[in-house]
């Protein structure tokens, strides 16, 4: 008797238990990262506080020049791959990679008197890009874009205009 026989006791062969055991694999993977995510919603919720703290102007314009590019700027820099318009309104975008989907609470940028998703102090980026609270530079040889946002001139990034959100 095989080893995994042992452990599945179904007479199966050896492909199958490997299907089965991929597809449960699989199944636990979305689970952890569905996990994930609400943990790091929460986090970003608490970081807002019951004051609606919000994020300082520099990091929100480094996390609009990681999202959106320079193009408002006159610059070379396009926008994230990920970056979604909204199919609510063209003006509006999300990000397609964390999985927020296209709500209004997960629209990037908002009118300046609403609380965007940038404007939250704590904010994670699934590209870990420049701006954002799990902010990794180690991959930057690796990713282009990121190396370009490391070395934009400090100056050039205060000329993004960025919304700000009042307090409620």
């Amino acid at each position: 008797m095989s080893i995994h026989r042992k452990s599945c006791n179904c007479n199966c062969n050896k492909e199958t238990f490997k299907s089965r055991f991929s597809t449960k694999r699989k199944s636990v993977k979305k689970v952890s990262n569905k996990l994930t995510m609400i943990q790091s919603f929460a986090r970003s919720l608490a970081s807002r506080g019951l004051t609606n703290k919000k994020t300082d102007i520099p990091t929100k314009q480094l996390r609009v020049l990681s999202c959106f590019g320079d193009a408002s700027i006159g610059g070379s820099l396009g926008p994230c791959e990920h970056l979604t318009t909204s199919e609510v309104s063209d003006e509006k975008y999300f990000c397609g990679k964390c999985g927020c989907g296209d709500k209004k609470s997960t629209w990037l940028e908002a009118e300046s008197v609403e609380y965007s998703k940038l404007d939250y102090p704590r904010l994670v980026c699934p590209l870990k890009m420049p701006g954002f609270s799990n902010y990794d530079g180690s991959d930057s040889k690796e990713n282009i874009r990121k190396n370009i946002i490391e070395n934009y001139e400090p100056i050039k990034i205060t000329k993004l205009t960025v919304k700000v959100a009042e307090k409620d």
